[in-house]
């Protein structure tokens, strides 16, 4: 066939080839790599052009359409479903600007209230929040106390399978149409925190199906998805805040960051989140490339099996400690651009970190092995460790959902393997890691967390640290009787300076137990178009397509 491009009336036959079936010019889907392989480099050069000009300027009455592209790693992987309350889904759907929340967080983690407008603390489990007037959903329906509640029970129900997060609310109801009060069990201070959680993402009740679409308050509406692909979306013209400044977007979703680096440079999306890290340097000196990074709440970690022995012992924690060289690994695996050596669980830029009081781990070997001897590894005439006579053997499980997973087990494992310790790596899907995990059949999992995304420390320090939390009793079998007086003390306590203490004091004693094995901070980076404007990386990694984004 041939493609045909109109130039000011001009037309003109640029290449002839054979097009896909699912191509489409208005939305620029079809291109896939296949294609471009069998095309010479100079039609392909010039077959781009022509998609840039056909999808990126569509004209309109009067008008150019503004039309952003976004490459990102992944979408809503549950099934297809769309549905923010289900599992972790809020965190794709709220990228995409369709959903909001109550409050929210500035790009510099600064509290905010979104569809509030403010509130109290009325008692000790009593907190009122106002509602922002003159919302409306997408589909018309006003955004009302009734609809705050309804979005709001959606997560409490037990049938949600992060119900449990949230029993620490006892009842809400509303005042008036634009008053809700949210009772809590007990006094717990990171109440109005935990609604900045996308989950709690407020919905139209009077959507049919949220499973295939949603409908939100927020900038952006929904078109559109093909499962795996890609997300489509239009402005709202009834926003109730700033109008945004963009007509339409359409997200493409892509694990492969080589490929994810290859459309931004060839220009075929205005956004590449999280380039290819060995091309850092060639896109900062492009002078058609904007690069910018910024640290995120996101810890990469190790679970370590602490009901299964010798992991039981916390010499045998702390010597895996001392044997790691985080530098190392943030110097080849993130490509010495894409992150920092970890402390503590909580990065520098989280407020309530104590990594300045805490002692970190630095990379001694040496102490590595003497611990190890101490708790009865012994090191062999072959330079190998052994354990109750047989070689000691970790394996290391993780996920490649995060791209720099892989590359920093084979780094650690070639550090494990320097002193002695013979380690494997096993590759699977989290829920087969869980599976493991739950059952106690593991030795270490490599991980990573947004350990604050609602802004607070409770978040990860009760799921991890207090015995009866989610991942302490299963995945970890950790339980510190004073720990757990500390974290329920800091639960309730409101005076910012007492809980300041307590979380220090606890972040203090895990890493004297040795916990987990922190290893490095997450620093996001991401390629843009020079016509891009207003974009700003959240440390939250959630928040991405927002209002203040326009194309020059």
């Amino acid at each position: 066939m041939n493609v045909d491009v109109v130039l000011s009336g001009l037309e003109i036959t640029i290449c002839r080839i054979i097009q896909p079936d699912n191509y489409n010019f208005s939305t620029g889907r079809g291109i896939d790599m296949a294609l471009r392989t069998k095309l010479s480099f100079a039609c392909t050069t010039v077959f781009f052009i022509a998609v840039v000009i056909c999808s990126g300027c569509v004209q309109t009455e009067g008008s150019e359409e503004k039309l952003l592209r976004v490459a990102l790693t992944t979408g809503p992987d549950t099934g297809g479903s769309l549905d923010p309350s289900i599992s972790w889904e809020g965190w794709p759907m709220r990228r995409t600007g369709i959903y909001e929340t109550l409050f929210s967080y500035d790009e510099n983690m600064n509290l905010q209230p979104e569809l509030a407008t403010g509130y109290k603390q009325l008692n000790d489990t009593e907190w009122e929040i106002q509602l922002r007037r003159n919302v409306t959903f997408h589909d018309g329906t006003i955004m009302d106390a009734d609809a705050v509640i309804y979005s709001i029970n959606r997560v409490l129900d037990p049938s949600n399978s992060r119900s449990s997060e949230y029993s620490f609310i006892k009842n809400v109801y509303k005042t008036d149409d634009y008053t809700i009060v949210v009772e809590t069990n007990e006094s717990y201070a990171p109440t109005i925190f935990m609604f900045t959680d996308t989950i709690m993402s407020i919905v139209s009740p009077d959507a049919e199906n949220l499973d295939t679409e949603p409908v939100g308050t927020g900038p952006y509406k929904f078109v559109s998805f093909e499962p795996g692909a890609s997300i489509e979306l239009v402005k709202n013209p009834d926003y109730w805040g700033k109008a945004p400044k963009i007509d339409r977007i359409i997200i493409q979703y892509s694990k492969d960051a080589a490929a994810r680096t290859l459309l931004l440079k060839s220009g075929d999306v205005d956004i590449t989140r999280d380039v290819l890290q060995s091309e850092y340097a060639a896109l900062e000196a492009d002078p058609d490339t904007n690069i910018v990074s910024k640290e995120t709440l996101r810890t990469y970690f190790m679970y370590i099996n602490e009901g299964k022995a010798p992991f039981d012992d916390v010499k045998v924690r702390q010597a895996l400690n001392y044997a790691i060289d985080r530098q190392e690994i943030v110097d080849t695996a993130l490509e010495g651009v894409a992150g920092s050596p970890a402390a503590g669980i909580f990065p520098d830029i989280m407020p309530w970190n104590a990594n300045d009081k805490i002692e970190a781990y630095e990379y001694n070997p040496e102490k590595a092995l003497e611990l190890f001897t101490e708790a009865g590894i012994k090191q062999g005439s072959d330079g190998r460790l052994y354990y109750n006579g047989k070689p000691f053997t970790i394996e290391i499980q993780t996920y490649t959902k995060q791209a720099a997973h892989q590359p920093m087990a084979e780094v650690i494992a070639s550090q494990f393997e320097r002193i002695g310790i013979t380690t494997t790596i096993k590759i699977a899907e989290t829920n087969s890691i869980s599976a493991d995990a739950v059952s106690g059949n593991y030795d270490l999992a490599l991980y990573s967390w947004g350990v604050a995304p609602v802004g607070d420390p409770d978040y990860f320090v009760s799921s991890h640290f207090l015995s009866t939390g989610t991942y302490a009793s299963t995945w970890l079998r950790y339980s510190n009787p004073q720990v757990d007086e500390w974290i329920l003390e800091a639960r309730a306590e409101t005076d910012k300076e007492k809980r300041t203490k307590l979380y220090d004091m606890i972040q203090e004693q895990v890493q004297n137990d040795a916990v987990l094995v922190c290893i490095a901070y997450k620093k996001e980076i991401d390629g843009l178009s020079p016509n891009l404007k207003g974009f700003e990386i959240y440390p939250n990694e959630y928040t991405f397509i927002t209002k203040e984004m326009e194309l020059a």
